[in-house]
C-alpha cells in the first residue's frame, strides 16, 4: 500500500513522467495479480482491475456497483462542482452532450472543421522548414472547441483563453497539495482565470440573444443558456462555466494528443504514412475545387482510422480511471469493501501480449473487419460510460489527417525524443519536425 498518507502515488505519477505509464501496473500484475491488486493513490485504498475480463466488468456495472470517482484535485480545481457534486456533474453532462456530441449533429461540423484546418496549417506550417508538432495541435484542437462550442473566432481571443490551459490540465492529476510552485496550487490558479473569462463570454451571449444577435441553437453555450434541468430550472453562470471548462480541458487536450502521436507515428513508418496518404488523395480528388469536407468523405476514411486507432493503443491520452465502490461486492475471489476506489488501466490490455500479439508493433491492420476483442481496446471507456465525444475526437483527427498529408511531408528532427505522461503522453521536447511541402 506504500507510504502512510501518499501511498503509491509519487510511483504511479513517476512512472508517467519517466514515460513509462504502463510500467505500474505491469509490474504489480506480475508481482501480485493479473486480475486485481491494491494499492493506495491520492489517499485512497484502491483496487486496480486489470484485462478485458476487469474493464469489462467496470464498465458494465456503472451505477450497479460502482460510480465513477475523481481525486479531491478534480473538485478544487472545478469548484462549482462541489455545489452537488463531481458525480452528479458528470450525469448532467452526459444527458446533455449526446444530442450534440451524436454523428447526426456532427456532420454539418465536417466542414467547419475541415476550413479551420486548413486555415491552421495554411497560417502554422505553410512556408516554414521547421515546426513544434505538440503546442501547434493544441492550438488547432482548441480553436475547433472555442469556435463549435463558444463560437468564438477572433485569434487573439482563442489564444488569451487557451493560456492557462497547461497549468489547469497538470493540476487536475496531481498530488493534492496545496502550496505556492506546487503544480495544484498552479492548477487551481489556472482554473480560476479560465472561468472568470468564461463568465464574461457567458454575460455577453445572454446580451447577444436578448438581442436577436445570437441564436438558440448555434453552439452548446446557447443550448446550456437555454436548457433547464430535471426542475425546470435554468443553469446558473457558474454552472454553465464550469461546464465549458470541462468540455474544454476534454474537447482539445485528448484529441491534440492523439494528432502528435499520429504524426510521430506517420514520421517513422513511411509505408503507412503513404497508404494514409493515398486514402486521402483519393477522397480529395472526388472533390470540387474549394470544396470542404462532408460526412459521407470522413466515412470512406477507413485506413487511416485504423492507423488512428493504433496510435490511440500505444498512446492513450487518458491512461485509465477511477470509480467508488457504492456497495460491498467482491470480484476475482477478493472482497471490495463499500467506499473503496477501483483504478481500470487502458495499458493492462492495450500492450498486453495476450490482447494485442507483439504489442509494441505498430499495425493498424489490427483494426480491421471485426478489430480487438471487445473491452480489449478502451481508449475512450466502454459500456455505459463511454466517451461522448468519441465521434467528435473521431473527426477533427481525420479532418487534420486529410489536410496534413496533403500539404506535407515529413521527418523528426530527434529521432529518440523522450514521451512522458503528465498526465497525457506528450513528447518531451513537443516533437519538432522538419517540413517538406507535396508537390
Amino acid at each position: 500500500m506504500g507510504w502512510p498518507l501518499i501511498g503509491e502515488s509519487v510511483q504511479f505519477l513517476n512512472s508517467g513522467r519517466r514515460g513509462e505509464p504502463q510500467e505500474f501496473i505491469k509490474y504489480r500484475m506480475q508481482k501480485f495479480s493479473h486480475t486485481i491488486f491494491k494499492t493506495s493513490l491520492f489517499r485512497e485504498n484502491t483496487a486496480v482491475i486489470c484485462g478485458a475480463i476487469g474493464n469489462k466488468f467496470l464498465f458494465s456495472n456503472e451505477n450497479k456497483l460502482v460510480i465513477s470517482w475523481w481525486p479531491s484535485s478534480v473538485n478544487k480545481i472545478f469548484p462549482s462542482s462541489l455545489q452537488t457534486s463531481s458525480k452528479e456533474e458528470s450525469k448532467k453532462m452526459r444527458k446533455l452532450l449526446p444530442q450534440y456530441m451524436k454523428p447526426e449533429a456532427l456532420q454539418i461540423s465536417a466542414g467547419i472543421m475541415d476550413g479551420i484546418a486548413k486555415q491552421h496549417l495554411e497560417t502554422n506550417w505553410a512556408n516554414k522548414t521547421e515546426v513544434m508538432v505538440f503546442p501547434l495541435a493544441k492550438d488547432y484542437t482548441f480553436a475547433l472547441a472555442c469556435r463549435l462550442f463558444m463560437s468564438i473566432v477572433d485569434p487573439v481571443h482563442v489564444e488569451e483563453l487557451q493560456r492557462p490551459f497547461g497549468d489547469l490540465a497538470a493540476g487536475i492529476i496531481s498530488i493534492p497539495i496545496d502550496l505556492p510552485g506546487t503544480q495544484f496550487h498552479r492548477g487551481i490558479k489556472a482554473s480560476n482565470v479560465v472561468r472568470k473569462e468564461l463568465r464574461q463570454i457567458i454575460k455577453q451571449r445572454k446580451v447577444d440573444l436578448a438581442e436577436n444577435k445570437a441564436s438558440a441553437t448555434q453552439d452548446i453555450l446557447s443550448h446550456m443558456l437555454y436548457a433547464m434541468d430535471d426542475d425546470g430550472q435554468f443553469m446558473n453562470e457558474a454552472d454553465i462555466a464550469d461546464k465549458i471548462l470541462g468540455l474544454l480541458v476534454g474537447g482539445h487536450d485528448t484529441a491534440s494528443t492523439a494528432i502528435t502521436f499520429v504524426m510521430k507515428y506517420l514520421a517513422e513508418i513511411p509505408y503507412v504514412y503513404n497508404e494514409v496518404q493515398r486514402e486521402q488523395m483519393e477522397i480529395a480528388k472526388s472533390k470540387a475545387p474549394g470544396e470542404l469536407l462532408n460526412w459521407e468523405d470522413i466515412q470512406k476514411m477507413k485506413y487511416s482510422w485504423n492507423v488512428a486507432c493504433e496510435v490511440l493503443r500505444l498512446a492513450p491520452p487518458l491512461q485509465g480511471s477511477f470509480r467508488e465502490a457504492i456497495t460491498d461486492f467482491t470480484y476475482g475471489g477478493y472482497s471490495i469493501p463499500k467506499g473503496w476506489k477501483l483504478y481500470w488501466s487502458a495499458n493492462s490490455t492495450h500492450r498486453n501480449p495476450s490482447c494485442f500479439p507483439d504489442p509494441e508493433k505498430f499495425d493498424p491492420s489490427r483494426f480491421e473487419g471485426n478489430g480487438p476483442a471487445p473491452y480489449t481496446f478502451v481508449p475512450f471507456g466502454g459500456g455505459p460510460r463511454m466517451c461522448p465525444g468519441k465521434e467528435y475526437a473521431r473527426l477533427e483527427i481525420l479532418v487534420f489527417m486529410y489536410n496534413v498529408v496533403r500539404m506535407f511531408k515529413w521527418e523528426k528532427i530527434l529521432p529518440d525524443e523522450k514521451i512522458i505522461v503528465n498526465p497525457m503522453p506528450i513528447p518531451a521536447k513537443g516533437l519538432p519536425i522538419r517540413l517538406t511541402p507535396v508537390i
